[in-house]
């Protein structure tokens, strides 16, 4: 026997090995669900799962790269829990968004997707027990926040949970995939802005129209040889479109981050943000005396967003994140000591960061 058969032979041995321990995990999975369901504790725990991919990270000693033994065993655990109740994610559709990606990156292929028309009614999916989690956009690296997001949070009761970071990727696709047919391109408002120098100088005087999604605008030219969309690989294979080019973004370093909603945010995990929004009175000096605890007690700010409350002229919320979780006694000794110099205020949740 070469060398090479040798070889091939340990893999196969090392491989049925893989698959019998996998079915075996899968056994302790269906009881571990069948104890939690005795108890009464919901199937899913973002706390856990955080827990043994840290783990893994930490105790692999190579050469097996990290980021594709995360994205192993987050199959692995979505797989796990689709055997003890599977988990039913809504997000802004149609099917082959960037939001769909998204969520399929963070919750793996054994749950269920359902694609919802406007981020509103992500939302109400959330918030009448359709689901267990929703996914939206909330802010790009490119073009900055999705304001309609940020406004949901106003006057939902639904919590932040976890937060999705995905490098975005912007194509050109037509039913035939030549240039010289576009007529008029299709895209969401977000993408036809990260592509915008790349479109004036490939297709200048062509009329760009805006659709709720670049899923939407791929959906629109499928049977219009005369139309191209901005959208996503997955938008190409889901509705049987060609590439004109690939790679239109400006920036090429250009992520989307989205936010996971449920009815509650999970507890600590050792790397955790924690999100606020409130609004503050009209005073000199109002919005130092919201910040000067955060610097007190050493705390992180990362992002910091206003927007009109819509309820009174020239009232602004304010939309915080933070490093850190509400358990720890710096951020809650922080947020009460901001609590008390605001006319409203709101916890969003403390939740997981994204690697």
């Amino acid at each position: 026997m070469s060398d090479l058969e040798q070889f091939r032979k340990q893999i196969d041995e090392i491989d049925e090995k893989i698959l019998q321990l996998l079915n075996r995990r899968a056994e302790i999975a269906i009881a571990v669900g069948k104890a939690k369901q005795d108890k009464q504790i919901k199937v899913h725990s973002q706390e856990r799962e955080k827990a043994i991919l840290r783990r893994l990270k930490e105790t692999n000693p190579g050469p097996f790269p990290n980021e594709t033994l995360n994205l192993i065993y987050e199959e692995i655990l979505s797989a796990s829990v689709a055997l003890q109740q599977p988990l039913k994610v809504a997000y802004l559709g149609p099917s082959a968004t960037f939001t769909h990606l998204a969520a399929r990156r963070k919750f793996g292929s054994s749950s269920k997707y359902m694609p919802e028309s406007t981020i509103k009614d992500v939302f109400e999916a959330v918030f009448r027990n359709r689901v267990n989690y929703g996914v939206v956009p909330i802010e790009n690296s490119t073009e900055g926040v999705v304001n309609y997001t940020l406004d949901m949070f106003m006057d939902s009761d639904l919590m932040i949970a976890s937060e999705i970071m995905l490098e975005i990727s912007h194509n050109l696709l037509s039913k035939t995939g030549l240039k010289e047919d576009v007529k008029e391109i299709y895209s969401h408002p977000q993408a036809k802005a990260q592509c915008r120098g790349w479109l004036e100088r490939n297709f200048p005087g062509v009329p760009i129209i805006d659709e709720l999604s670049t899923a939407a605008a791929a959906r629109r030219v499928m049977k219009d040889p005369s139309a191209a969309a901005v959208a996503s690989e997955l938008a190409a294979a889901e509705y049987e479109l060609n590439f004109i080019e690939k790679g239109i973004e400006d920036n090429k370093r250009n992520v989307t981050r989205f936010l996971v909603i449920a009815k509650e945010s999970p507890g600590k995990t050792g790397k955790d943000k924690t999100s606020i929004m409130f609004s503050i009175k009209d005073k000199p000096g109002a919005l130092f005396l919201i910040l000067r605890p955060f610097a007190r007690h050493k705390i992180n700010l990362t992002k910091i967003e206003s927007r009109p409350s819509k309820r009174k002229a020239w009232e602004y919320i304010f939309f915080v994140d933070m490093g850190g979780h509400i358990e720890e006694k710096n951020v809650m000794r922080a947020i009460r000591e901001v609590q008390k110099e605001c006319l409203f205020f709101k916890v969003l949740g403390s939740y997981p960061s994204a690697d």
